[in-house]
């Protein structure tokens, strides 16, 4: 979706670049003991001011047997507990080769809410919870706390290799205890089967909801366009509002897989007002139990600069598949 922002070293070097002084300790707050730091984590050096794009140096491969987090710069804002929803300009790198992953531009458009839940990859929550606002932090992650021995195709992350994560926590929104907990999220689609629309890919879905996408050799639409592969009779998803999906993106041009939640083995959840505006009209209106497919043109994605990496250039035209899950 956001294919992001994100990152950049070269393939297992260290760079001679300036490095920061040592990160900081970090005690937490009376409610939140934060992850430990360590020998990987202190040594990742990381240059620049908070909320602008950092420089990331580090010796790769690591190997990192626990999460392990450092704090490049302190701040002093709330405190990120359990269950709160930080908002974050972060930069990813695959911590064995030493490759950039997409993450944020560092721009207001990019700034990106992650809810401090089991929704998100556990080495995430580690390295975020207990960091206060204006604090920049530095996650190792080992495959156990992110995509496991499976690995990512779709992020590029391959079995066995760690992540890297500078995260900015540029805001906090704090839990709400009183409030109605959320419909726990469906495992796939579960609405009903809609005819094929003319001019869109072809979908098969497995039993467990994953598609398999097949694009033609035909020019792609040059319009946004819209279809339902199957209506749900859930909640109406509003705008500007959370969802839990379960997602694929191809590139049409390329027939290659870009990002997807389903390598991942868990549905994602974001905000629909913070990703790509194609990505936004296909969902907001729909309903909770749909499936929606998207054929989304540069203008309505990444624009002529693309996602170089990504592999989105700037003339491609994306296709979503996307399972609407639930809200909240």
């Amino acid at each position: 979706m956001r294919i992001a922002t994100s990152m950049l070293i070269t393939a297992g070097l260290v760079v001679t670049l300036a490095a920061c002084s040592p990160a900081s300790p970090d005690a937490g707050s009376a409610d939140c003991t934060p992850t430990p730091s360590g020998k990987i984590s202190d040594a990742v050096k990381v240059t620049g001011d908070f909320g602008s794009k950092p420089t990331v140096v580090f010796d790769s491969p690591t190997s990192a047997k626990s999460t392990e987090r450092s704090v490049a710069i302190k701040g002093d804002g709330d405190t990120a507990l359990e269950g709160d929803t930080v908002s974050v300009q972060f930069s990813i790198f695959n911590g064995a080769t030493g490759d950039s992953i997409p993450g944020t531009d560092y721009t207001d458009a990019t700034l990106t809410p992650f809810p401090l839940t089991s929704d998100l990859l556990p080495g995430f929550v580690k390295t975020l919870q207990c960091s206060t606002v204006g604090s920049r932090v530095v996650g190792v992650i080992p495959p156990v706390d992110s995509f496991g021995e499976a690995g990512s195709t779709a992020s590029g992350i391959e079995p066995g290799q760690d992540i890297i994560l500078v995260a900015d926590i540029v805001s906090i929104e704090a839990a709400t205890p009183s409030a109605a907990p959320a419909d726990p999220p469906l495992p796939k689609a579960n609405g009903t089967d809609q005819p094929a629309t003319e001019g869109f890919p072809t979908v098969v879905l497995a039993d467990d909801g994953r598609p398999t996408v097949t694009i033609t050799d035909a020019a792609p639409p040059t319009e946004l366009k819209i279809a339902l592969l199957k209506k749900g009779d859930g909640a109406v998803v509003p705008a500007a509002s959370d969802v839990i999906v379960h997602y694929e993106g191809i590139n049409w041009n390329t027939k290659k897989i870009f990002d997807e939640s389903w390598a991942r083995g868990k549905p994602s959840p974001f905000n629909t007002a913070q990703v790509i505006s194609g990505f936004t009209k296909a969902l907001e209106g729909q309903t909770v139990g749909s499936q929606v497919i998207v054929i989304i043109p540069p203008a309505d994605g990444y624009g002529a600069a693309g996602q170089p990496d990504a592999g989105i250039g700037g003339t491609d035209t994306l296709v979503f598949v996307v399972d609407i899950l639930g809200l909240g």
